[in-house]
C-alpha cells in the first residue's frame, strides 16, 4: 500500500511539474517575442527539432533493443504519423506561439484549452455520443466565457488582438485533432516515440520555412540564452516527457486533471511577471473558462477513434 501511494505521489508530482513547465514555457515565449525580439518562425523550428531529438533519445534509452524507426516499417502507420505531425503537432505548436506573439500567453493558453469542447462537438456530429445537458452547458460556458474574455462585456469593443483570437481558436481546433487522431499510433508505439517523431518531422517542415541555423545572435545576452534554453528544453521537451511519464502512475483522467494547472500558471505568470492586466469582465470570463476546463477534465469522453 505504501509503495502504491509513493508511486501515485510520484505521478502527481510529475504531472504538476510538467503542467507548470508548460504554463511557464508559454509566458517565457511571450517574453522572448516581446522583449528579446526572437523570431517566431525560428523559435518554433528550434522548439520542435530540439524537443523531437530529446524525446527520441529518451525513447531509445528507455527501450534500447527497440528501433526508434519501427513506425517507419509500416506504410499505413507512417502515413498516419505524417498526418498527425503536420495537421496536429505543427499546427498546434505554431498557432499557439502565433497567438502568444500577437496577444499574450494567458489568453492564448485559455483559447487553446477550449479544445475539449470541440472534441465533444465532433463526437456528437459523428454519432459517437449523444448531446447531453452537460455538453450544452459546456458550449454555453465556452461562448460566454470567451465573449467576456475577448470583449470585457462590450458588444462594440474587442480587447484582444483579432489575430491572437484567430490563432488561439486554430490552436484549440488543432489540439482537438491532436488529441483524437493518434489513438492507434500511441497504443502501438507509445507516447514518447510518437510525440518525438511528430515534433522532429514538423520541425523539419518548419526548417524549410525558417532554417534553424539562420538566426541573428548579435543582440543575444545571457538572459536571452537562459530563457531560450528554458522555453525550448524546459517548457517543451522536459514538460512533454514529465507529463507523459506521469501516465505510468496515474490514469489518463487524473493526468488531464492536473494538466489544468497549465492555464492557471500562464495567467499568474503573465500577470505577475509581464504585468498583463485583465479587466473585470475578462476576469469573470477567465473564471468561467477555468471552471469549464476543470469540469471537462473530470468528464469521461467517448472512446476515441482514428477514422
Amino acid at each position: 500500500m505504501y509503495n502504491q501511494s509513493s508511486l501515485r505521489l510520484k505521478g502527481i508530482i510529475l504531472a504538476i511539474i510538467g503542467a507548470c513547465l508548460w504554463g511557464l514555457g508559454g509566458t517565457v515565449s511571450d517574453y522572448l517575442f516581446k522583449y528579446q525580439h526572437i523570431n517566431i518562425d525560428w523559435y518554433v523550428t528550434a522548439r520542435l527539432m530540439v524537443s523531437g531529438v530529446f524525446l527520441l533519445a529518451i525513447a531509445k534509452m528507455l527501450n534500447p533493443k527497440r528501433s526508434i524507426f519501427v513506425v517507419f516499417q509500416q506504410p499505413r502507420m507512417l502515413f498516419k504519423l505524417l498526418i498527425y505531425s503536420l495537421f496536429g503537432m505543427l499546427i498546434v505548436q505554431y498557432a499557439y506561439m502565433a497567438s502568444i506573439n500577437t496577444g499574450n500567453a494567458a489568453i492564448a493558453t485559455l483559447l487553446q484549452y477550449i479544445a475539449p469542447v470541440y472534441i465533444i462537438i465532433w463526437f456528437v456530429l459523428r454519432g459517437h455520443a449523444k448531446l447531453t445537458t452537460f455538453d450544452i452547458l459546456a458550449v454555453i460556458m465556452t461562448l460566454v466565457g470567451t465573449f467576456l474574455l475577448l470583449t470585457n462585456g462590450s458588444l462594440s469593443n474587442l480587447v484582444v488582438n483579432p489575430a491572437s483570437l484567430f490563432w488561439g481558436i486554430l490552436a484549440g481546433v488543432a489540439l482537438a485533432f491532436y488529441t483524437i487522431y493518434p489513438a492507434e499510433l500511441l497504443s502501438r508505439f507509445g507516447s514518447i516515440l510518437i510525440v518525438g517523431w511528430a515534433m522532429l518531422i514538423s520541425g523539419v517542415m518548419m526548417n524549410l520555412r525558417h532554417p534553424i541555423w539562420q538566426v541573428n545572435v548579435a543582440h543575444w545576452n545571457i538572459t536571452t540564452i537562459l530563457f531560450l534554453l528554458f522555453g525550448i528544453l524546459g517548457g517543451t521537451a522536459l514538460a512533454f516527457y514529465l507529463f507523459i511519464d506521469s501516465l505510468q502512475y496515474l490514469s489518463a483522467k487524473e493526468t488531464t486533471l492536473f494538466g489544468t494547472i497549465e492555464p492557471v500558471v500562464a495567467i499568474i505568470a503573465s500577470s505577475v511577471w509581464l504585468h498583463i492586466a485583465f479587466k473585470p469582465f475578462q476576469v469573470i470570463g477567465i473564471v468561467l473558462i477555468m471552471v469549464l476546463i476543470l469540469l471537462l477534465s473530470l468528464k469521461r469522453q467517448p472512446k476515441q477513434d482514428s477514422d
